[in-house]
């Protein structure tokens, strides 16, 4: 989680602010000036003319004006007046109609031009990021899992078909970075810049979708840690022989979760405080590394008094509870209950 920050400081990405309301406006006021053009040009032809013409006539000749096609008058210009108000009118009425095909052009060519603009700069804000999370698929699994990184301030990218359901939770992901289409495309986990992600998430409604996910993404990157969704069963094992790191199926996990609501309560109401507070607190873990400023236990409580220390796992060998005087080494899981924002101070207590 080095190389990046675009979407502002987590996530943030201005997008383009669409042009298209205020060309709508320039369209409606072109169409309304051509329009008081034709009922000016045709009661001054009407007025000018020396012999009686029919309003018909009137708004014929203002109409050849306005467009230059040059049918033939049919009202005479004979004076130098009706001729200058002839050339004034077909300048100005000439000008508005430019105006108003140039603004029908533009609001034709827009909506692309801003849909390759924003993608663009998607893309350039994906390619900055490094050790960030991919999402594939944004129905209720995926909005749930994309809720609780934005919570623990991870950053994230979210791989969906629907475009409409990307655009849709806009309102309630505002700096959301996503790329549409097919999550088991190569080159769009690529685009996501899953070399340099740290996580892939395959949570889409279909078993074989997020199956060809989990293949993909292990092929593209053999290290990046793979947690799959699974409907059937039966489907786990071929999921984890293709790649996947943990598969979990919402049916067989809602099973068990029901049947501990009922014999565990409180243990449940302790866990979903863990995972469905805003303002509680959450388990973490933290690989320590060489670069970390390792000491022992009691040290980092200090350094870190809102952190509760719970387990130290050593290769394969937990240590619940660790004792003050234990200290810290490279490679070793450190497990803590800290609030949402805590890893961060955990991370300043360690750096």
């Amino acid at each position: 989680m080095q190389k990046l920050q675009k979407r502002k400081q987590v996530f943030h990405i201005p997008g383009r602010i669409t042009q298209l309301p205020r060309i709508r406006k320039r369209i409606m006021a072109a169409i309304a000036l051509l329009l008081m053009m034709h009922l000016i040009g045709a009661a001054g032809f009407y007025a000018l003319s020396d012999r009686p013409v029919s309003f018909s006539d009137a708004l014929h000749m203002t109409m050849i004006t306005i467009t230059t096609v040059g049918y033939g008058e049919v009202i005479p210009l004979n004076t130098l007046g009706e001729r200058l108000f002839a050339g004034i009118f077909a300048i100005a009425g000439f000008g508005t109609i430019t105006f108003l095909f140039t603004s029908l052009a533009t609001f034709f060519l827009e909506s692309d031009l801003d849909y390759s603009l924003r993608r663009r700069r998607m893309e350039k804000a994906i390619k900055k990021l490094s050790n960030h999370y991919i999402v594939c698929g944004f129905g209720r699994v995926g909005c749930n899992v994309a809720h609780e990184l934005v919570l623990t301030r991870r950053r994230f990218v979210v791989i969906d078909l629907d475009e409409h359901r990307l655009l849709e939770q806009l309102e309630h992901f505002p700096d959301l970075l996503y790329l549409h289409g097919d999550a088991s495309d190569d080159e769009l986990l690529l685009t996501g810049d899953i070399a340099d992600a740290a996580g892939v998430f395959a949570v889409t409604g279909d078993d074989s979708l997020n199956l060809m996910i989990v293949i993909t993404a292990r092929q593209l990157n053999p290290e990046v840690r793979i947690v799959a969704r699974c409907h059937e069963i039966r489907n786990a094992q071929k999921m984890r022989k293709a790649g996947a790191d943990v598969v979990i199926s919402p049916d067989f996990s809602g099973g068990m979760r029901i049947a501990a609501s009922m014999i565990r309560p409180h243990v449940v109401n302790f866990l979903d405080e863990m995972l469905r507070s805003e303002q509680k607190i959450r388990l973490e873990e933290l690989v320590l590394e060489q670069h970390h400023r390792l000491c022992s236990v009691g040290e980092l409580r200090e350094r870190c008094p809102g952190c509760v220390m719970v387990a130290l796992k050593s290769g394969e060998d937990f240590v619940f509870n660790p004792s003050d005087h234990l200290m810290l080494t490279p490679g070793q899981v450190l497990i803590t209950m800290v609030p949402p924002d805590g890893r961060s101070e955990l991370l300043d207590a360690l750096n």
